[in-house]
């Protein structure tokens, strides 16, 4: 079998780590089931378990002792589930060393080695996936043995570390036959009276410090005649004492072993272990510390002693805060008083979405007013006042509280929304919701505030004069002392690597303010608008002066400054009733954000002070970037703007991405609300279609969600008219055309086409309908049905004089002649309409009205019939010059009766 990593099968070896456990040898079977050339090496150690289940079934796996290797030279050594490779018999500078691990890449290797990583939760996991890919079927035997791999590095999939991969790997080997009766009976045997004694010790011993709001237990003892590993030693003891990071020291005859386990993720042990010359990774690491190396720094302790000097004195490094609810919490949360009305407090409810609102009666909170209770009092029709329906309690937490705090406060309250004090000054500076732990828990320290710095990102893709521009406008507000970011598309462009140079700023405080400090400081002028809090400052006339006071070194070009820049204050909106405009109010950034369409459009960079380039994540929309979905935010968002339903498709088409199942399940519900959205709001998000880079694939996707058909019953789209559409949005257009201008009406030329491109071949009455609908021009609409009617004609114009063609096609638009040319598919129709543009449409005799006046003939209407026949017979080619049309017209006036008028 030949496996996925592509080794050399040549004198090839496979090695892991000594004192294997499970994920060590499950990970160096799977390595030898994939390269069955390769000589899977034993290491000389084992866990005491993993010892036990190769007693009984290692003679039934492909694996060998070293002392039974050739004495060969070896070619490639592969690395399994460590980085770390031992003297071999027959190894030199020509072997070639690869590594498979899910550890971090150590910084020392050799630059030669060729190393694959990934973040899984277990080694195995890798090499599963690439046996389940490539390799067929697995016996019981061997599909346990990964099983128990997998399980061990993952808590039987429970770790924190644990990822959908492990899972599906798991799943697969399940499915091959793993058993779980044998892997249950060797993950957790029970210690051996030697492990028992050095366990005993250790519990003595053990010293618990708390750092950070996190419990780490150290311990020591020292155990030189013992022989037996230590990670099952630890195991008994995290189980026993459940602490977020558990260190234990014990001194053998090899030197001073550390076993280190984390049960969080802020608590990396990995970075432990590499300062004391180990290594593994962030949940499990280990190190052999050799004493001398620590008696110059504390000469006069034992090495023991030293050692656990060393790693005290290592531990703030390790262990970072945990997550405080300060991080999590909105602030300017809104207070009620004791004696709003039931009305007022379900109208509050409905405009911000909140289900609960502490009362507050001077300055101390009183009670929780819940959604249910309001309910339930108007169902009865009492408007009583919040006073008598609240729950009674001063609940509250402090913004430097944890989350488990947090999480004891809810669940003994009761509360779902609890308000957070400032425990100095006694005031209400924010609210926590269970919404908020739970998306935290949930998904993560990722999405915390300040948990991602973008800064790098921000300057390798920023033109360095607008990169200028955000630091003074940074600057500026941090002098002010307001919050400034860069919210929605643009950050979410920046994650997916696919910068914008547009962005707007939003700021945390009045952006008025803002604006007018810009240039009262550097010039340019403001425009304002009170009622949303926005200002726009227009720099373009002062872009050169501008540009040299931007704080940012090298050549800066004026032109990569843009015209404006829009300055937003942070603000939330409701609505009063469905597809209505929203009422606005200032806010904070984190109501702002959870106003917006989309969870990965919730995503804003920071900008002033020491928080520059940091990542805010309120909402999950990096989660939901990384899993490549679209998630509208809250339930009724379809409701109070169905235009998101056309934006879902769009991004889910623009990124390859996939609307999840409960927003696809709520834009079922609401896509009845389109018929209610104007005509000119619908046509904006259908041209915001037009410009993607493939539009026919979301009007594909807007037809088969009955998006179409809610926003008229006549509206389709069947993909016949992909390339026709295509053609429109993008072909070149000659200038013989004539195509320069607009449809009115705010439609521009390409989108215009494409409406055409996509109804053309429709009745008129549907035309009709559907140009009222989407509220566009009567040019277009004139347009539309003369490429309709020509369309049905062409065919018979092909064969006929130049004449009888120019006679139909005169006064036809250019945009529909354009818009049938480019929709036929007869070469004879398409010539037929090309020489009509660039031959016939223009031609005209030499004598025309000007001339038969100056002749003398008397006006009438004679004029047409001599100027048409005149121009006819140019045309046919009965005239070919100056003096066949003078015999010509001389002709037309003895035929034609002059009619004055």
């Amino acid at each position: 079998m030949c496996g996925h990593f592509g080794y050399n099968i040549d004198m090839h070896i496979l090695m892991t780590h000594e004192q294997a456990d499970f994920d060590a040898i499950g990970a160096l079977l799977g390595a030898a089931l994939l390269h069955d050339h390769a000589a899977a090496v034993l290491p000389r150690r084992t866990n005491r378990n993993v010892r036990s289940f190769l007693t009984l079934y290692g003679a039934e796996l492909p694996f060998i002792e070293a002392r039974d290797l050739p004495a060969e030279p070896i070619e490639t050594v592969t690395l399994v589930d460590t980085q770390s490779l031992i003297t071999l018999r027959g190894a030199g500078k020509h072997t070639r060393v690869q590594i498979i691990d899910h550890h971090q890449v150590r910084p020392d290797l050799p630059p030669h080695w060729v190393v694959t990583t990934d973040r899984v939760g277990a080694c195995t996991t890798l090499l599963v996936e690439n046996l389940r890919d490539h390799n067929g079927a697995l016996t019981t035997l061997q599909a346990t043995l990964l099983l128990l791999g997998i399980y061990e590095d993952t808590g039987s999939l429970t770790y924190a570390s644990t990822t959908p991969r492990d899972v599906r790997a798991a799943a697969f080997l399940l499915e091959q036959g793993a058993s779980l009766r044998i892997a249950a009976t060797y993950l957790n045997p029970p210690l051996s009276p030697e492990q028992r004694q050095v366990y005993d010790r250790l519990l003595a011993s053990a010293e618990t410090i708390t750092l950070h709001g996190q419990k780490v237990i150290l311990a020591f003892t020292e155990a030189e005649e013992a022989s037996e590993e230590i990670s099952s030693v630890a195991h008994k003891l995290r189980d026993l004492l459940d602490p977020d990071a558990l260190l234990l020291l014990v001194k053998t005859i090899e030197g001073i072993r550390l076993v280190a386990r984390s049960t969080t993720d802020r608590i990396n042990v990995a970075t432990l272990a590499a300062a004391m010359g180990g290594g593994g990774h962030e949940r499990a690491a280990a190190a052999l510390i050799h004493p001398e190396k620590l008696a110059s720094e504390y000469p006069d302790q034992s090495p023991l002693e030293a050692a656990r000097c060393k790693v005290k004195k290592l531990l703030p490094e390790i262990v970072h805060p945990s997550v405080t609810v300060k991080q999590i919490m909105s602030r300017r949360p809104t207070l009620l008083k004791p004696d709003t009305s039931a009305q007022d407090a379900a109208l509050m409810m409905q405009r911000y979405g909140y289900e609960g609102y502490p009362v507050v009666q001077d300055g101390r909170v009183i009670g929780l007013l819940t959604r249910r209770a309001v309910d339930r009092a108007l169902t009865h029709k009492l408007n009583l006042p919040a006073s008598s329906l609240m729950d009674a309690g001063e609940i509250i937490i402090h913004p430097q509280d944890t989350l488990s705090a947090l999480q004891s406060v809810m669940t003994e309250s009761g509360w779902g929304q609890v308000p957070v004090v400032d425990p100095v000054s006694g005031a209400i500076v924010g609210i926590v919701t269970r919404t908020d732990l739970l998306k935290t828990l949930s998904d993560g320290e990722s999405r915390l505030p300040g948990k991602i710095n973008l800064a790098e990102r921000l300057a390798s893709v920023m033109p360095p004069a607008r990169l200028g521009l955000l630091r003074l406008v940074a600057a500026v507000a941090h002098e002010q002392h307001m919050a400034v970011y860069i919210v929605g598309g643009f950050v979410r462009d920046l994650m997916l690597e696919r910068p914008s140079y547009d962005f707007d700023i939003v700021v945390e405080g009045d952006a008025i303010t803002l604006g007018r400090g810009l240039a009262q400081k550097y010039g340019g002028r403001v425009v304002t608008h009170s009622r949303f809090g926005t200002a726009k400052w227009w720099i373009g006339a002062v872009a050169k002066d501008l540009v040299s006071q931007l704080p940012e070194t090298g050549k800066l070009n004026a032109a990569d400054l843009p015209e404006s820049l829009d300055l937003i204050s942070a603000r939330t909106e409701f609505y009063d009733y469905p597809t209505a405009l929203p009422t606005v109010e200032r806010s904070s950034i984190k109501l702002d954000l959870h106003r917006r369409d989309f969870t990965f459009n919730t995503l804003a960079l920071r900008l002033d002070g020491r928080h520059y380039g940091d990542l805010y994540d309120y909402w999950g929309g990096l989660n939901d970037l990384h899993r490549g979905q679209v998630r509208v935010l809250h339930s009724l968002s379809f409701i109070d703007d169905p235009t998101r339903m056309l934006r879902a498709v769009r991004f889910e088409q623009r990124f390859g991405f996939q609307i999840e199942a409960r927003t696809l399940q709520l834009m079922e519900e609401a896509r009845g609300m389109l018929r209610q959205v104007t005509g000119e709001r619908l046509r904006h998000e259908i041209d915001l279609i037009f410009s993607e880079e493939y539009p026919a694939r979301a009007l594909l996707r807007l037809e088969e969600l009955g998006l179409l058909s809610a926003i008229h019953p006549a509206l389709n789209w069947d993909g016949s008219r992909k390339s026709d559409l295509e053609i429109a949005l993008h072909a070149p257009i000659e200038p013989v055309w004539g195509l320069n201008g607009s449809f009115g009406g705010h439609l521009n030329l390409r989108s215009g086409l494409a409406y055409i491109a996509w109804w053309i071949g429709l009745s008129d009455e549907t035309c009709s309908l559907l140009t009222n609908r989407f509220r566009l021009s009567s040019a277009f609409f004139q347009a539309l049905l003369a490429a309709n009617a020509l369309k049905k004609d062409l065919a018979s114009l092909v064969g006929q004089l130049p004449s009888r063609v120019a006679a139909r096609l005169d006064g036809i638009p250019a945009a529909a002649l354009y818009s049938v040319f480019r929709s036929s598919t007869r070469e004879e129709e398409r010539d037929l309409v090309r020489r009509y543009v660039n031959e016939w449409r223009d031609l005209e005799p030499g004598i025309n009205g000007d001339v038969l006046v100056e002749r003398g003939l008397p006006p009438g209407p004679h004029y047409r019939s001599i100027l048409t026949a005149l121009r006819a017979a140019w045309l046919d080619g009965i005239i070919h010059n100056s003096e066949e049309e003078e015999a010509f017209y001389q002709q037309l006036l003895k035929t034609t009766p002059i009619i004055e008028r």
